[in-house]
């Protein structure tokens, strides 16, 4: 309406220096209260109208920007265990890590210990830390040498022996190829470590992520010689392991226990509900030296609201009273952030229910959904199973056997299919991980009496079928009824 005004007001105006009558646009532009109107207007409200466009697309491009560096510094904390995040509620275990350390790096002690804590506890974020701040030193930072094993990678003690020789960079490596045989790089290794003197050799710190693999394999060979230099090497040696088994030590073979320090850090996320809120707040909220300060103050202040808002504590206590963990949390806030764009740049507190929701999908009860009537009651059959003898494993032919028992309490023969098409839908169910076999399959046994075990449990079950919407009526109330077909 205003536009249009505005068109006829200069319409009348460009008639009236041409000498012309007054036309009815001038007319309509008085009685939208427009003031006599100057020969120069329409260039000037032009002007304004593009001046406009170009100051919301500024603050577009400024938004953009902002998101881009934002998203860039929370991947970097969520996802990359930067070391530039804060240590919550560990900070004792991380004097005590920092001072063996030093110890071995300034004094030339040699050192062992294993960090003891559940998945997502800080154990990886702890280390970090640790050696970001001994690599501040500048002595420390020009002699130290660091060797990362990992237990899920080096499968065994000839991959972690070249991995260590490659990392070292010793004689035997050309590129990222290491020659030699394993005895051959062993005695090598050895060899260089024990040659050394406390005094003027390099400190090497060998950390071990999934420690406890590395006890799994034969002999445990590396772990003994590791732990043997660390106390007998001239070179100084720190042997770190990270794992979450708390029967570690007992993994451990006598001669490898021997030589191993017991020195034990454990991480158990002691915190509360109220260091969790306040941790929330802290990891959302962006640092001091971020580029456009009127931004973050902003977010910062959008953090603030949401950290007292009782639907957002609402969500984060569900949150916290399934898993408490910091990586759990990460995964939260990253969820959240995936929902803040250029139109929706601060996140709102339904963006954090929306990820709740997302955090709470059950990935097995979601692959229920796509699977065939017939796996469907092959499940059920399991159910039943699982009911009548405890949760004890079972083989197809006890689940077949269920499934006939159905099939001939039912009028028609729907359901009726041929024993090796029932098979073959047991299979596709161990292949998509839904039941697991509990033995290892030999060549001569049949495969109807193999033993497995259903990974899904009654509550699960149920979930899935609510949701299920071709699920067949009768087939939805022999899973809902309480004992097996007789």
């Amino acid at each position: 309406m205003l536009g249009a005004a505005v068109c006829a007001a200069w319409q009348a105006q460009v008639k009236r220096g041409r000498g012309g009558g007054e036309e009815p646009g001038c007319s309509q532009a008085a009685a939208a209260g427009f003031a006599p109107v100057q020969a120069g207007f329409p260039a000037r409200g032009f002007e304004l109208v593009e001046m406009s466009n170009r100051k919301t697309k500024s603050n577009s491009t400024i938004h953009a920007e902002c998101l881009s560096e934002v998203q860039r510094i929370f991947r970097e904390r969520f996802c990359h265990q930067s070391p530039h995040s804060n240590l919550f509620g560990v900070n004792l275990q991380y004097k005590h890590l920092l001072d063996l350390l030093k110890r071995t790096v300034i004094n030339g002690e040699s050192n062992s210990v294993l960090i003891v804590g559940p998945r997502g506890s800080g154990k990886t974020m702890l280390i970090n830390h640790a050696l970001k701040e001994l690599m501040e030193i500048r002595e420390v930072s020009e002699n130290v040498l660091q060797v990362h094993l990992n237990g899920l990678l080096q499968i065994n003690d000839k991959i972690a022996l070249k991995e260590i020789t490659r990392q070292l960079n010793l004689e035997n490596v050309v590129g990222d190829k290491v020659f030699g045989s394993f005895a051959e790089n062993l005695s090598f290794l050895l060899e260089a470590l024990k040659k050394g003197d406390r005094a003027s050799s390099c400190p090497v710190i060998f950390i071990l992520d999934e420690f406890d693999l590395f006890a799994h394999q034969k002999n445990q060979t590396l772990l003994y010689n590791l732990f043997d230099i660390s106390q007998s090497a001239q070179t100084p040696v720190a042997v770190i392991g990270l794992t979450c088994r708390l029967d570690i030590l007992e993994l451990l073979e006598k001669r490898v226990k021997s030589r191993f320090s017991h020195r034990q850090i454990h991480l158990m996320n002691s915190f509360g509900f109220p260091q969790y809120i306040k941790i929330f707040k802290e990891q959302l909220s962006l640092p001091a030296e971020f580029p456009d300060k009127a931004f973050a103050e902003r977010w910062n202040e959008n953090t603030q609201c949401l950290s007292e808002d009782s639907t957002v504590c609402e969500v984060l206590q569900k949150h916290f009273n399934v898993n408490k963990n910091l990586r759990s949390l990460h995964m939260l806030l990253m969820l959240a952030l995936n929902r803040v764009t250029v139109s929706h740049p601060f996140m709102t507190s339904a963006d954090l229910m929306e990820a709740q929701h997302l955090c709470s999908l059950d990935s097995k009860a979601s692959i229920v959904h796509g699977l065939s009537v017939l796996e469907i009651c092959l499940i059920i059959a399991m159910k039943h199973l699982n009911d009548i003898y405890e949760e004890e494993p079972f083989n197809f032919q006890m689940v077949y056997n269920e499934f006939q028992k159905f099939i001939q309490r039912k009028a028609h023969s729907v359901y009726n299919f041929e024993k090796p098409v029932v098979m073959k839908a047991f299979e596709h169910l161990q292949q998509l991980e839904l039941i697991k076999p509990m033995e290892r399959t030999s060549v001569n046994s049949q495969r109807e009496y193999q033993l497995v075990k259903l990974l899904l449990d009654n509550t699960q079950i149920m979930n899935a079928l609510q949701k299920y919407s071709n699920c067949p009526t009768d087939v939805r109330q022999w899973a809902t009824s309480s004992l097996s077909w007789l």
